[in-house]
């Protein structure tokens, strides 16, 4: 209570009383102050905006790019840097509350404030200027009434003065005497009035600069005060609003930060190492050791197709480096044939196409389910508008229901071939190996060797200056792989160069030095279309004589009745069976 008191004694109209011009100043600079400090919060909110949209620039310039392989196989990294990024928008979504909310509940009421405390001041100091100036208006009239009573009192002095001379000089008529007693009077009469108007004067002024000072005055400064403290709390009000905006996000803001951490904390390498492993596992074998090679000792298999080379060096099919250029053809030719059919996924490596084949069974199993529903729908149609032809007519649903039904068909003849495929590449019984396992240098060239371990001596002949293609998109280039890739080798018989081997028969002889690498058997018909390639009919019996160099055709041979046929089949239509 005591120091409530001594608060309410210390008030600017008791203390400041004379201070009318320094208030004045002073209520003006805090409104100045507040009206700064709304400022401050103005470009602050600005600051704020500013800085949400660079985050949300961020997330979208750092978004990683959308693509169906990645969402299948998504690193634990991948996906945390996208909650990351998700995490980083909340938050630019909370700097724009926060800029907000310093928009409408701080900077707002401070405008508010600034406006009513300028309104208010101008009053105060209004009121407080007409006091003042009627104070002084009445010590001006003070002031007027004491000079006249100071005059008045001179001359009723000097009359004064004037009789009792007369009056002693005894040469004045009594007519000149009573002239100046009366003068005399007069000016008594004058001064005593003037003083009563003085004292009157004098009275009122007191009365009003008492009243100016003790009541009209102070209340103005009081007032002035009572709007500086105003001021003064509410500054300190928007000061708190301003943390409490802060407050108010710091939960969603601490989640969002929580959600980082969590981000960060659900990634694992060694997922990500899985991932890549499923990404890029090839399935192949390592390559096994390369065989030595001892040029001392004669080579029957050489000498075979080195007799063989020269018995047909005269042929416009052989494929040695003394052929003409116009009909060399290298296998790489082959492979822009028949690379483009990848429906089966043939030209991709077994594990890959595993993946590839199961992802697309899971496909085709969700279409022919969703078509199934559809023709479900239909026929449930038809039935109605069977039952009530009124609903409609049946007719219309009819042709709608044979499109659905036949391409469920469809669906289901396609779902099942990719089933065969994707159970004869998880029931391959033989182990394959990568293309490189059956390559070795020779010669500072490329060759494939096969398991009798010949090789191709036709690279020894001189180069009659063509380029030959990479050993990674072509097919070897072997004793029984020629470098044509149309399915001959240079133990053809003589005059089966004229187009594709299958329509020409090869002597049984001539086969003896190129030991088959295994057996196959056709697990689909196969119509040979393209140049290099040979048919067979699904249960087929054939001979490997050159795996797959990972481009999905296998090359193979058959003995029909015209002879040894010899040519490319897709990979994926047969089962093979290598030899140990």
């Amino acid at each position: 209570m005591a120091a409530q008191e001594i608060d309410n004694s210390t008030t600017w109209g008791k203390e400041l009383w004379d201070q009318f011009d320094n208030i004045a100043t002073h209520t003006q600079k805090g409104i100045d102050f507040i009206e700064r400090f709304g400022g401050f919060i103005r470009d602050r909110s600005a600051i704020e905006v500013e800085y949400a949209l660079k985050l949300r620039r961020l997330v979208k310039n750092y978004q990683p790019k959308k693509s169906k392989e990645d969402e299948e196989n998504e690193f634990s990294s991948l996906i945390a840097f996208k909650n990351v990024l998700k995490e980083v928008a909340d938050l630019a979504g909370q700097r724009e509350v926060v800029a907000e909310n310093l928009q409408n509940q701080v900077l707002q009421g401070i405008l508010l404030l600034a406006k009513n405390l300028r309104e208010e001041r101008k009053k105060a100091l209004n009121q407080g200027a007409s006091l003042t100036q009627s104070l002084h208006t009445q010590i001006g009239t003070l002031d007027r009434a004491k000079r006249s009573y100071e005059k008045a009192f001179r001359e009723a002095e000097k009359a004064i003065e004037s009789y009792h001379k007369a009056d002693a000089d005894f040469h004045l008529s009594r007519a000149d005497v009573e002239k100046q007693r009366v003068n005399m009077n007069i000016r008594n009469s004058q001064s005593e009035d003037a003083k009563s108007e003085y004292a009157n004067q004098l009275q009122i002024t007191n009365k009003q600069q008492q009243q100016h000072y003790q009541i009209a005055l102070p209340e103005v400064f009081n007032r002035l005060q009572e709007l500086d403290e105003k001021r003064t709390r509410g500054m300190k009000e928007f000061i708190k609003r301003s943390a409490d905006v802060e407050y108010e996000v710091s939960p969603i803001i601490a989640h969002c930060l929580e959600g980082i951490v969590k981000a960060a904390d659900s990634i694992n390498e060694k997922d990500d190492s899985m991932i890549v492993i499923e990404k890029y596992q090839s399935g192949f074998q390592p390559p096994g050791d390369i065989p030595f090679e001892d040029l001392s000792k004669p080579d029957p298999d050489a000498a075979n197709n080195s007799q063989t080379h020269n018995s047909s060096t005269g042929l416009n099919h052989m494929t040695g480096k003394g052929t003409t250029k116009d009909k060399l053809k290298k296998r790489v030719g082959i492979f822009g044939i028949f690379t483009g059919n990848k429906e089966d996924f043939s030209d991709l490596p077994p594990t890959q196409r595993r993946k590839k084949l199961t992802a697309k069974v899971q496909e085709l199993q969700q279409k022919v389910a969703q078509e199934q529903a559809a023709s479900d729908g239909l026929m449930k149609m038809k039935g109605v508008y069977e039952a009530n032809s009124m609903l409609g007519d049946p007719r219309t649903v009819e042709e709608q229901l044979n499109e659905s039904v036949n391409r469920l068909d469809r669906l289901r003849h396609e779902l099942l071939r990719y089933q065969k495929l994707l159970e004869q590449a998880n029931n391959q019984s033989f182990i394959q190996h990568s293309p490189q396992s059956n390559r070795v240098i020779q010669n500072g060239q490329r060759s494939s060797r096969h398991s009798n371990g010949s090789s191709n001596h036709e690279n020894s002949h001189e180069d009659n200056g063509e380029d030959h293609p990479d050993d990674a998109g072509s097919l070897s280039s072997s004793s029984a792989s020629p470098e044509s890739g149309l399915g001959t080798s240079h133990t053809s018989l003589p005059g089966s160069g004229q187009g594709s081997t299958n329509e020409q028969p090869m002597n049984e002889e001539f086969y003896e030095a190129d030991t088959p690498l295994g057996t196959c058997r056709a697990l689909y018909p196969f119509d040979a279309t393209s140049e290099g390639s040979i048919p067979m009919s699904e249960g087929e019996e054939l001979q490997v004589i050159e795996v797959d160099q990972g481009d999905g055709w296998t090359r193979v041979r058959r003995f029909s009745s015209k002879g040894w046929e010899e040519g490319f089949v897709p990979t994926s239509y047969i089962e093979c069976t290598l030899y140990a």
